[in-house]
């Protein structure tokens, strides 16, 4: 049985402060912010490629090409799509022609990136999560959460519990527009309702290590920024499976998505974001949560890069 602050670390599992001298930073010629961090496998592939340059005695990688975003950004894919072709990533069979931004520090956009490439730079990805609920109908009854099972065919944690909705936020795209767009995707949830009703929350971040369950390559490097949103739902309106992505909804008790959590069955960044939903609605405390400080903290994730 897993802690709340065994989620947390699982989820937030690399170090504040990169001391591993196998891990390089991520860099573009002219721009001093570090924009990720590369391993090995990686760094080995990008060696001798036009416009790239990976230098061992200052342990970075520098995209030396391009001038602006739209040049920076067709060699970037140009190179992944080169790799795709000699299947050096598993990672990139997933290739999903969605462009992610990856920002400077005056929240300019550098480049995009192929989405499904992003663990292999580690860049900061962005998305969008609603928590779904109903709220008790009688005092001193439970609220109950629409909690989704993902497809167990889906390449990346097959069969395990997410936030009711949750999607990337792509380039040109804002967070409130994803997750209006992702509500009526992924369950069926009426367009106006979600415009009207769902409640921006803030935030959760996280750096994660990816493990087997995430597919593809492991030990890739993840910096992950969640925008979160409530959207609670009268009993008349339901989630539905709309897609391929989810297998079944359950509209569940706090016990039982606690138990769910204790089994590890959430995907681990969405065990984050329903802890972050469990603090703000007074269900984790201080009083029955020994760690709390601790977890309530580490949901804050600090960055070495630039952010939107």
């Amino acid at each position: 049985m897993a802690s709340n602050l065994d989620l947390v670390n699982e989820a937030d599992s690399f170090h504040y402060h990169n001391d591993d001298k196998n891990v390089y930073r991520f860099t573009v010629a002219g721009v001093p912010a570090i924009l990720g961090y590369i391993t090995p496998p990686v760094q080995d592939a990008l060696r001798g490629l036009p416009h790239w340059q990976v230098n061992d005695s200052a342990g970075t990688v520098i995209l030396t090409g391009g001038s602006n975003r739209d040049e920076r950004s067709a060699i970037m894919k140009q190179t992944l799509l080169a790799m795709r072709d000699k299947e050096q990533f598993q990672l990139l069979k997933k290739w999903r022609d969605e462009d992610f931004p990856v920002y400077g520090e005056r929240q300019e956009v550098l480049l995009t990136f192929e989405r499904c490439a992003s663990p292999l730079f580690g860049i900061v990805t962005y998305g969008v999560h609603a928590i779904a609920y109903r709220p008790p109908p009688e005092e001193g009854e439970q609220i109950k959460i629409w909690v989704p099972r993902r497809a167990r065919n889906k390449q990346s944690y097959g069969g395990m519990l997410d936030s009711t909705v949750a999607g990337g936020v792509a380039s040109d795209e804002t967070p409130f527009e994803a997750l209006v767009r992702e509500c009526e995707e992924e369950a069926a949830l009426p367009r106006e309702f979600v415009l009207k009703h769902a409640t921006a929350t803030g935030m959760v971040t996280n750096f994660y290590i990816r493990g087997e369950r995430a597919g593809g390559e492991t030990g890739l490097l993840q910096p992950e920024c969640h925008y979160v949103y409530d959207l609670p739902l009268p009993s008349d309106i339901v989630c539905e499976k709309n897609d391929d992505e989810v297998e079944e909804f359950h509209l569940w008790t706090v016990d039982e998505i606690k138990q769910a959590l204790a089994n590890r069955e959430f995907k681990p960044n969405c065990a984050l974001v329903m802890l972050y939903f469990f603090i703000r609605h007074g269900i984790l405390t201080a009083e029955n949560e020994q760690d709390y400080i601790q977890i309530v903290a580490r949901l804050h994730r600090r960055f070495e890069f630039p952010t939107r």
